[in-house]
């Protein structure tokens, strides 16, 4: 099954408009920016007051702060999302109206109407993915409008409006929303279990991503991970449908293969071969990155994948690639204090803690040669009661990549509480080697994490939550000490 089903796109010149029930999140908020740089009139709603709401209500939005049926005004189409409930007084006044009511995958794709929309969907790297696409693609000229499930470092931007014919955009699984889009070229990082309290069981993953390489318009391009054996099933459906195939990764046979990575600080170096010359022979890419992590020298390969089947020079993306800083809350570096360095991600998936944690391994081991030991600290919150539950030892096991590993309680999100599910299944999963420390009390993680560090140290708080609003106040503690 999947939550959201695909429909007739509504140009977005037709919407009228639009108002925005939860307008401040990262998705909601990106297209209405979009929108409001199109010049379609917007409002919208939030439980609480943001720098978002803030932007745009620069921009010309109406915003405000709670839900109330009053705040619809005069809307013609209404932008909802899966978390939104049907008792939501703004909703329920809509559906009284007989308003056009719109999943935010809808209102995205009436965006993307009629631009070279390219897709970037994936259980991992999505938003990385599609972040360093768009800076790569600003980079060399084409200016693609975007919209990103982050934002990205430099600018503090999740979407805007660009003045070229592309439309990149980060395509989420969780609830099925993109099968909602019809791209020109998709992107497939990677497919993995995850999101099994909406879908059940892997195979219905699976047959959902496969519905979505079916969307590719004809003509199109997949452009898949080939060291994912489900990526690779869906190339061979690809080419089954006459679409265009390009692969990328590590694996001997990929289309364009990364080799030769080197770990350099907070970045790296490598080569992607496969990329032809102007003569038409493999010439090769030498690429270097600000971002650390293997997985991210494999996002940038799948970028300049992309770039290739849009017709942009491979070198100019590549010159973007080397300008990327990074997506928030993508091993963000939040600072330094104490001769401790504290980072923070998103990671919330047993591959996503593993590859982060690879990631920050080879920087500690980098500093190491260079006479500075340190040890990494990891302060993970479990996201999602029912994710923990189906994940609780693989986590634990990730973790063991760390030396320290604090653990705090899970974050619930849209879940109620689980008898019996806790931090401490993941804790208590944290192989020997790893001193594991179970924290179920907020207020005593910064001064328990500042206590455990020690100057040549990482600290990374990592998962969905709020876990992100400790990077500064374990800094503070660590100032003072």
């Amino acid at each position: 099954m999947s939550l959201v089903t695909p429909g007739d796109v509504v140009p977005a010149g037709e919407l009228g408009r639009v108002h925005f029930i939860a307008i401040g999140g990262a998705g909601m908020s990106g297209i209405a920016r979009v929108m409001l740089r199109r010049g379609i009139a917007v409002s919208g709603s939030d439980a609480r007051d943001s720098e978002l709401l803030g932007q745009l209500g620069d921009l010309g939005a109406k915003v405000y702060v709670g839900h109330d049926a009053s705040y619809l005004g005069d809307a013609d189409t209404v932008v909802v999302s899966t978390a939104i409930r049907e008792s939501n007084p703004e909703l329920v006044e809509a559906r009284a109206r007989g308003l056009r009511v719109l999943h935010r995958s809808a209102a995205l794709a009436s965006l993307m109407a009629g631009r070279r929309a390219v897709a970037v969907a994936g259980t991992h790297g999505k938003t990385t993915t599609t972040s360093m696409l768009t800076v790569a693609l600003q980079h060399a000229g084409a200016d693609p409008s975007y919209c990103i499930g982050g934002q990205l470092v430099t600018t503090g931007l999740g979407a805007d409006e660009g003045s070229g014919d592309a439309f990149v955009a980060e395509a989420d699984e969780s609830d099925g929303s993109f099968l909602m889009y019809t791209p020109h070229i998709a992107v497939v990082t990677n497919v993995e279990a995850d999101h099994l309290d909406n879908y059940g069981g892997f195979e219905m993953v699976k047959e959902n991503f496969a519905r979505f390489v079916e969307r590719i318009e004809p003509g199109g391009t997949l452009v898949a991970g080939a060291d994912d054996p489900v990526a690779m099933e869906l190339a061979d459906l690809a080419r089954g449908r006459g679409l265009a195939v390009r692969t990328y990764g590590a694996t001997e046979g990929a289309d364009l293969r990364v080799t030769g990575f080197t770990p350099r600080g907070l970045g790296s170096r490598f080569r992607i071969e496969g990329v032809e010359d102007a003569d038409g022979a493999d010439g090769g890419l030498d690429v270097e990155l600000g971002v650390p992590g293997r997985h991210n020298a494999l996002n940038a390969a799948a970028v300049v994948a992309v770039a290739l089947a849009l017709g942009v020079d491979a070198g100019a993306v590549r010159d973007g690639l080397a300008s990327f800083g990074g997506a928030m809350r993508r091993l963000e570096r939040k600072g330094e204090a104490g001769g401790v360095e504290v980072f923070d991600s998103y990671a919330h998936h047993p591959t996503e803690l593993t590859a982060d944690l690879e990631a920050t391994r080879d920087y500690v081991g980098e500093r190491a040669g260079e006479g500075a030991p340190g040890r990494i600290v990891a302060v993970f919150q479990p996201h999602l009661y029912s994710r923990t539950r189906f994940f609780a030892a693989e986590f634990g096991a990730a973790l063991g990549l760390a030396d320290v590993a604090v653990v705090l309680d899970v974050y619930g999100a849209r879940e109620d509480p689980e008898p019996g599910v806790t931090g401490e299944l993941v804790s208590a999963a944290v192989p020997e080697g790893t001193r594991a420390v179970y924290a179920p009390g907020w207020d005593e993680v910064p001064a328990l994490v500042a206590g455990l560090a020690r100057p040549g140290d990482v600290v990374i708080t990592l998962g969905a939550g709020d876990v992100t609003r400790l990077g500064p106040m374990i800094l503070e503690r660590l100032g003072s000490a």
